[in-house]
């Protein structure tokens, strides 16, 4: 397995307030990772600064050896966590714009999920569903073929058969060498699919394992493990 992701004492400050606070983070390939914390811990800022939103000279990070810069960018597919999709625009028209900006988007594989979940290219964004709207952005986000898939609340609001529905396109589409970061309050719903869990409180780390090692050792689920540790 090799390094994907490399953070090397990253913090990051909004004025005074410090968001993250000497983070150190190694995410092989091949891995689905859960990324959790009270709101407030650091997460989204960390995120950003994966996807390259947020550049800040003094943070090590690297992607598949690249600093962050344009480069680590055409790397990383991100899905924030609301709809970001103009209503008036056709699913067919968000094909379109991906093809365009993502020389990795591969069209076909997109066309091939939307058949699955039954939604029509002509449909417009603003007549779709919640649910619907939110299988369409992680459907685009996934059908690229990037080092790093990073979901921000991929859950956010969708009822638990749009979420299972989400899960299989999440699955079924990130490349086997290729990594999964997704940072969700729903800890239950993704459980049963992570390698690994990150748990962050306050801008610092306060854990990173695997999964398995966490039921073995504690005898808890993921979910009791978070309840116990941020309570």
């Amino acid at each position: 397995m090799s390094t994907l992701v490399e953070c090397k004492g990253l913090s990051h400050s909004y004025g005074k307030k410090k968001a993250l606070d000497d983070i150190n983070l190694t995410i092989g390939s091949g891995r689905i990772v859960g990324l959790f914390g009270p709101n407030g811990s650091g997460k989204t800022t960390l995120i950003k600064i994966l996807t390259g939103m947020i550049h800040d000279e003094s943070c090590s990070v690297v992607i598949c050896g690249n600093p962050v810069g344009e480069r680590s960018k055409a790397l990383v597919s991100y899905s924030p966590d609301r709809v970001v999709y103009n209503a008036g625009s056709k699913v067919s028209d968000l094909l379109d714009m991906y093809e365009l900006m993502y020389e990795d988007f591969d069209k076909g594989t997109a066309e091939e999920n939307l058949k699955k979940l039954n939604i029509e290219k002509e449909d417009y964004v603003g007549k779709l569903s919640k649910g619907n709207a939110e299988k369409i952005q992680i459907l685009l986000t996934m059908s690229r073929k990037a080092a790093l898939f990073i979901l921000d609340e991929p859950f956010n609001g969708v009822d638990p058969v749009a979420k299972e529905s989400i899960i299989k396109i999440m699955l079924g589409c990130v490349p086997e060498d290729s990594s999964l970061l997704i940072s969700t309050h729903q800890i239950g719903d993704v459980e049963q699919v992570l390698d690994e869990a990150v748990f962050i409180k306050e801008g610092k780390i306060l854990f990173h394992r695997s999964v398995e090692e966490i039921r073995s050792e504690t005898g808890r689920s993921l979910s009791e493990t978070y309840m116990e540790e941020f309570r």
